[in-house]
């Protein structure tokens, strides 16, 4: 294989939209295992361009006392049907057992002379992959991540769930670590994470990628677990429009001209598709066959990018739709829509 001729602007393309060094509890994203192969350029380049599946690292919640910590436990291992696994590779599953691991934590937590009456026992987090991963190896990589994450500092159970079309994993970890530090990670962390999950995931034969919505033309971010379950019950039992989405509309109409934010969003979109248009050209004049290969798939990944479009546009051209005759919707979408 030729020597790999990099265009500058790969690391502004794939660096997440946040401020890296806040990491509290991990190296910044940046610098996570630059001695890898798996996170050279080239190859991220080549997972990119074949839209390899991407990991999901979520944190759904909190515990705040020994009760709700131990409705949860009973939850991720419904109700002793699921083992949980713990650091050491325990297994819990009894109500017994579950019972003796919450008084653990709490009698730790509640000696803690720092504690507050609100803080939080716990942190809840979800790691997720596509249907049609590999379910054995998506387990082992989720023990591994958590050991690497957490093994050191914090005690964790977490279960494996099979039972939806995408195979996921519970993860619990105790907020007061070994040595008294509380666990409150920023968003430079929770990008940490994805990064090591996805490792954890390659290590282990299961392509996986952990980039940034924009390095993938995304411009809207996904929505709220609770806007979510808000707009799945108003799907299926109707009634009156969710307030959220009454309050998207009208801010959606408000916006609808264009604003800073989303001239800097395009001015950003439009970079990141320039670089690996250039990209592809560098590797379009390889003697490697494989280089030419990937300059075809960086061309086609830009090809089929999404349009850069805002959440606020998206409504307004919904609303459009709804509203506008049909000899009327050739107008330019970005033009402004009349209020009524």
């Amino acid at each position: 294989m030729a020597d790999f001729v990099q265009v500058r602007g790969f690391e502004d393309a794939v660096r997440p939209p946040i401020r890296q060094r806040r990491a509290r509890l991990t190296d910044p994203p940046g610098r996570v295992a630059r001695s890898r192969p798996d996170m050279a350029p080239r190859a991220r380049l080549d997972r990119i361009a074949r839209r390899v599946p991407e990991v999901m690292v979520k944190i759904t919640g909190r515990t705040r006392d020994g009760g709700h910590l131990k409705n949860h436990l009973a939850y991720i291992g419904r109700s002793g049907k699921l083992p949980l696994e713990g650091a050491d590779g325990e297994r819990i599953q009894s109500r017994g057992e579950v019972a003796m691991l919450v008084g653990d934590w709490m009698a730790e937590v509640e000696a803690d002379p720092r504690r507050r009456k609100d803080s939080a026992v716990s942190l809840s987090i979800v790691l997720s992959m596509p249907p049609g991963t590999d379910p054995f190896r998506m387990h082992d990589a989720s023990r591994a991540f958590a050991g690497r994450t957490f093994g050191d500092s914090h005690p964790y159970v977490f279960a494996f769930h099979t039972d939806e079309r995408h195979p996921h994993v519970h993860l619990t970890v105790r907020t007061l670590g070994h040595d008294g530090h509380k666990l409150n990670p920023r968003k430079a962390d929770l990008e940490r994470w994805r990064q090591t999950f996805a490792a954890a995931l390659r290590d282990r034969g299961v392509e996986a990628e952990a980039t940034p919505r924009r390095a993938r033309g995304i411009v809207m971010k996904a929505e709220t677990a609770p806007v979510h379950r808000i707009r799945f019950r108003f799907s299926r039992q109707g009634g009156p429009p969710p307030k959220v989405d009454v309050a998207a509309v009208r801010d959606a109409l408000d916006q609808a001209r264009e604003t800073p934010w989303v001239e800097a969003s395009r001015a950003r979109q439009t970079s990141i598709r320039r670089y690996f248009v250039a990209q592809a050209l560098a590797f379009s004049r390889s003697d490697s066959r494989d280089d030419r290969k990937l300059a075809e798939d960086l061309q086609t990944f830009v090809k089929t990018m999404p349009p850069v479009r805002t959440r606020a546009e998206e409504i307004v051209s919904r609303v459009r739709e709804r509203t506008t005759p049909a000899a009327d919707r050739d107008r330019s979408p970005d033009a402004p829509l009349r209020r009524r």
